[in-house]
């Protein structure tokens, strides 16, 4: 099951306050609820996460490495997220981008991207899934606003 996301957040700051805080990864990972650890592994490039949370009859605690592909600085980054739940048999990819821009008052940050979840959960609650994962998103960008504001 693929789903992919889309969303401009909108901030008061210029562009190098708010590349300050969307560049540093472990901030941006503290903005995602199902967090549980978060580890850097080299500064800038790659970090180690463990998701955890519950859904149904299923309780999610997956491995997943992260590595930013491109940091362009005050402009785009972009990383990708892989791991897997052994235990539930279950297969997580993540993939984002935020491209920053100047906008009149501020600046605009576009978050694009994609989540595969693979595995028995996807087969028996596709939809459950897509809910949960637009609650994490949801979650996610109320915390950039709140973070920046």
């Amino acid at each position: 099951m693929r789903q992919e996301f889309q969303e401009t957040v909108r901030f008061p700051d210029g562009r190098g306050a708010v590349w300050a805080a969307v560049s540093d990864i472990p901030t941006v990972l503290s903005w995602i609820s199902i967090v549980g650890e978060a580890e850097v592994v080299a500064p800038d490039a790659r970090y180690r996460v463990l998701l955890q949370d519950r859904m149904g009859p299923f309780k999610l605690k997956a491995d997943l490495d992260v590595e930013v592909a491109e940091r362009a600085v005050n402009e785009r980054i972009r990383a990708r997220g892989d791991g897997e739940d052994r235990q539930i048999g279950s297969r997580l990819i993540i993939d984002v981008e935020l491209v920053l821009r100047d906008e009149e008052g501020g600046t605009a940050v576009d978050v694009h991207g994609s989540y595969e979840v693979t595995g028995r959960p996807a087969s028996l609650g596709a939809a459950s899934i897509r809910k949960k994962a637009s609650k994490v998103l949801g979650e996610f960008f109320d915390s950039a606003r709140r973070a920046l504001a």
